[in-house]
């Protein structure tokens, strides 16, 4: 079940500071839909996306889910980091399990179903110190679904990996949010994974945090990236990032360059 995020005014200053880090941010996401957050570093991304986890109370203003203001964390709303953060005494099954055991519960159904749904289930038993990077993340992929959560939150999760395994769990997540019917709030820096992920993606300047523009993603998913309509979208919105912000970072023209390298190459070896 997914549920609607209202981002009602939101303007915060951090203690010490003087000038906001964000201001006056009025913001609706609908039930089920899939939002990328853009913008350069510092501009209050990784804030804003923090005040929707319930990790961070605004100066000003406040987040609602599916009607409820947040004050706190919750299970319903749940967060993926950039690092995967498993504890490396435990297997793959019992980091799954951990939401469901601080809940008091045990469903080994469930727990078989998510392993299926992000390809571990011959992993099950496994040290995660023996599994990849991008393994590791499809485990704290599945430990946050299983507490049947209404959004998803997502910070950077898939930057550390290298590009092919980062466009494979792109893709795979952004399925996972539509099959479960997932709310899904993004934060990148990439282009190219806001183009792959989202319906809507939200463009943010800096000094103080603003949502300055927006462009809507009409591609059908799943999104292949050696299509003319996935490039002309990037064009797109790298145009508008570019109109609103100003020249898209060195960083960010380098991602969308692998993307196509990656196409390039996988189209020589098919």
């Amino acid at each position: 079940m997914s549920a609607n995020i209202s981002i009602d005014y939101i303007t915060h200053t951090f203690r010490g500071q003087t000038a906001p880090t964000l201001n006056n941010i009025e913001l609706k996401i609908q039930a089920g839909e899939r939002v990328a957050l853009i913008g350069r570093s510092g501009c209050g991304k990784s804030t804003l996306l923090h005040m929707l986890a319930g990790l961070l109370m605004p100066t000003e203003g406040c987040v609602r889910i599916h009607g409820h203001q947040v004050t706190r964390p919750s299970a319903k709303w749940n967060m993926m980091f950039q690092k995967p953060s498993l504890y490396p005494w435990m297997n793959v099954r019992q980091n799954v399990e951990l939401g469901l055991t601080f809940a008091g519960e045990k469903n080994p159904q469930k727990i078989d179903y998510l392993l299926d749904l992000v390809g571990l289930s011959e992993k099950a038993n496994a040290h995660v110190q023996s599994l990849s990077g991008g393994q590791q993340q499809r485990v704290a992929l599945a430990r946050s679904l299983a507490t049947s959560p209404e959004v998803l939150l997502l910070d950077e999760p898939f930057s550390a990996l290298d590009a092919f395994t980062r466009a494979t769990l792109q893709d795979e997540v952004a399925r996972i949010c539509g099959q479960e019917n997932l709310t899904m709030v993004i934060v990148t820096h990439d282009i190219d994974e806001a183009v792959a992920m989202a319906d809507r993606v939200l463009i943010m300047s800096a000094n103080p945090g603003e949502i300055v523009g927006e462009e809507q993603i009409d591609l059908a998913f799943p999104r292949d990236r050696s299509r003319a309509e996935f490039s002309r979208a990037r064009e797109q919105l790298m145009t508008k990032f570019d109109s609103l912000v100003g020249d898209a970072k060195p960083a960010e023209i380098r991602q969308a360059g692998q993307s196509e390298a990656i196409t390039e190459s996988k189209q020589q070896a098919a």
